[in-house]
């Protein structure tokens, strides 16, 4: 389990601001594997320094002491750059397990041959311009919540006044016979990707799961692999996220690319000859023929270390927070992949949400509410994924939609569709129709309906669109 953390201290000096970054707020993903630990010292502690794990962005919620976040992943690098700009001007301490500088993870399934420099967000002049230490390679093992203390796999111990958890998740693995042999791969770094392009090239490969991460790898190895097999558990690719209309337009596209789908199945086995992945059995019985197996079937919390802590979590071991991104315990914060959160456009329902331009948000709101400035999660959910060259965007939160009206011709791979749930639209998603999804995201950010009738309407000049 990777760990990220931060550390801030309030000593008398100068504050200062720094500029709002160039992120990206709208692409998919989050760290899979990552922890986020923030230490602050406040004048006049008993300690040199605290510590402090920290994620979600909130607003109009009751203030708590300013506080750090870090992290290597978007919610803690937006936290600590959000502190320095509102001029906190106390020590920051990131901390992550990794062996690299915050980087962009959602580019690992689109570019897998990706070089470490080229997908830094920011680089070591950066952190030492503004004061952020970044401490690399340490995870965190432990948290004792009553004393304020974080423990480190190296021993050392760090205490803290408010503390930002955002430890992401990581890939969940097979379990059958063979799981364990060589070329069976999982993408959750950038030296993964680079093993997998490697070892895929002219090769028969097989890819289990039909969501981001399975799909995106073989749009990327189309022109790369000797064949490519991709195995998925429902009836379509994306059937869960995007729905089967659009499930059936990706899977038709990377068909014309030669890909293979063997769907409502799952891998009973993996055969090995000297160790390494010969074949892949399905519970259907078919068997398919494999140089490297690719698993990507969804991923498992990185929350183990908060067993025995007072911290409230749901069935599926994320931490649940309230719109401040606060968990139960006084003066803990939790974001990114692990928070389980009340998304304000689905009524307040606890969603989680594994999505980069989510976890930045995460990571400003955990700041400001350090910092004693009250403030909400209010955004709306976007992000994209890339196959074969074409971006599919897709914004709002569609889950448990019962209708869905489609503009343009899905067949043609140009279309945009609205996800409606009682009469009105919840989400909405586009290929090769932009900027229609930017348009829904700004009425959904404004807190206006958009209304059934006004998405089957052939007048479409409330999205401001020419449409041929």
């Amino acid at each position: 389990m990777p760990v990220a953390r931060c550390l801030l201290q309030h000593p008398d000096r100068r504050p200062r601001g720094i500029p709002w970054h160039g992120l990206s707020t709208l692409s998919h993903g989050e760290s899979r594997k990552q922890q986020s630990v923030c230490v602050r010292k406040q004048k006049g502690s008993e300690t040199d320094q605290t510590n402090k794990v920290y994620g979600i962005q909130s607003r109009r919620c009751h203030p708590h002491h300013p506080t750090a976040r870090g992290s290597a992943g978007a919610a803690s690098l937006v936290c600590a750059e959000t502190l320095r700009q509102e001029n906190f001007g106390g020590r920051i301490i990131m901390v992550t397990r990794d062996n690299l500088l915050p980087y962009d993870k959602t580019r690992l399934s689109k570019v897998m041959n990706v070089e470490d420099d080229s997908i830094l967000l920011r680089r070591m002049e950066f952190f030492h311009k503004h004061d952020i230490e970044v401490w690399l390679r340490k995870e965190a093992m432990s948290l004792d919540t009553e004393k304020k203390k974080v423990t480190f796999d190296d021993g050392s111990v760090q205490s803290y006044d408010q503390l930002l958890i955002s430890t992401g998740c990581r890939a969940k693995g097979l379990e059958c016979p063979g799981k364990d042999l060589e070329n069976v791969k999982m993408l959750e770094t950038p030296e993964d990707a680079r093993q997998i392009h490697v070892a895929c090239m002219g090769c028969h490969i097989v890819i289990v799961g039909t969501s981001f991460v399975g799909m995106e790898v073989a749009s990327y190895m189309t022109d790369k692999a000797s064949s490519i097999t991709v195995i998925g558990s429902s009836e379509l690719p994306y059937q869960k996220t995007l729905g089967p209309e659009i499930g059936k337009v990706t899977m038709m596209m990377l068909a014309e690319k030669d890909v293979a789908f063997y769907m409502n199945d799952n891998v009973s086995e993996v055969r090995g000859e000297n160790g390494k992945v010969k074949e892949v059995v399905l519970k259907s019985g078919t068997v398919i023929p494999a140089d490297v197996l690719i698993v990507g079937i969804g991923v498992i919390p990185n929350s183990e270390f908060l067993q025995g802590t007072p911290i409230a979590m749901d069935s599926k071991s994320s931490v649940i927070v309230d719109k401040c991104m606060r968990t139960n315990v006084l003066e803990v914060f939790c974001g990114g992949d692990l928070a389980t959160f009340p998304l304000t456009m689905a009524k307040d329902q606890r969603v989680n949400i594994g999505h980069w331009q989510m976890a930045q948000a995460h990571g400003r709101v955990a700041a400001l509410n350090m910092l004693n400035i009250p403030t909400e999660l209010n955004s709306v959910p976007y992000y994209w994924t890339v196959l074969l060259g074409k971006n599919i965007r897709y914004t709002g939160y569609g889950e448990g939609y019962t209708d869905i009206v489609v503009k343009g011709k899905v067949e043609e791979q140009k279309f945009l569709a609205f996800y409606i749930k009682d009469d009105e639209v919840i989400a909405a998603a586009s290929l090769n129709y932009d900027p229609a999804v930017s348009a829904v995201a700004e009425r959904f950010a404004a807190g206006n309906t958009i209304t059934k009738k006004e998405a089957e309407s052939d007048d479409l000049r409330w999205l401001k669109l020419k449409l041929s």
